[in-house]
Parts: structure tokens; sequence; C-alpha cells
């Protein structure tokens, strides 16, 4: 599986969530509405989700093990600080 391309959109916003991400997969999956969160220990990513009959929040994509959430989440963040050095550059 190979993450092709990555689309940032940043909140304005103050607020816990700081992006919302798009990825393409191989060029032929798209999973939309990953967010960028500010947690107590850093920055994370959540998986788009919806909330249950039981009002539970389920994540409707998720990758399967850790490792593969774990680079997920590597390439996500470093493509986030990457929209935050070009704005920042433009400015």
């Amino acid at each position: 599986m190979n993450i092709t391309d990555v689309r940032v959109r940043k909140i304005a916003k103050e607020g816990k969530m700081k992006a919302v991400i798009s990825i393409t997969i191989d060029d032929e999956f798209v999973v939309h509405d990953i967010k960028v969160i500010e947690g107590k220990k850093g920055l994370f990513i959540a998986m788009p989700s919806r909330r249950a009959a039981d009002g539970e929040y389920r994540d409707i994509a998720h990758p399967i093990n850790s490792e593969s959430r774990e680079r997920i989440q590597t390439l996500l963040l470093a493509k986030y600080a990457e929209s935050l050095e070009e704005e920042a550059e433009e400015n």
C-alpha cells in the first residue's frame, strides 16, 4: 500500500482540531476526513468516524495494525508540518 497523494486543509478556528486530510492510496482509493488533533502529548491523527446508535463514535476506515497506523500518522503529520512551513514562508 502506497499513499500516492495527501491533501491538507488547515482549520482556521482555535481549538484542538488543526487540519483535515484526504489521502489517496495507490492512485485508486481515497479516504477523506482524517483529522489532525492537538492532544496532551502532541499531535495525532483521528480516522474518519461516525456516531453509532449507542452514542459511541466508530471509525469508518482505519488501519488494521499499529505498524500501519504509525506509518500513516508519521507521513500525515510530516505533510501537515510542511504545510505550516509553506504558509510561514508565504507570510
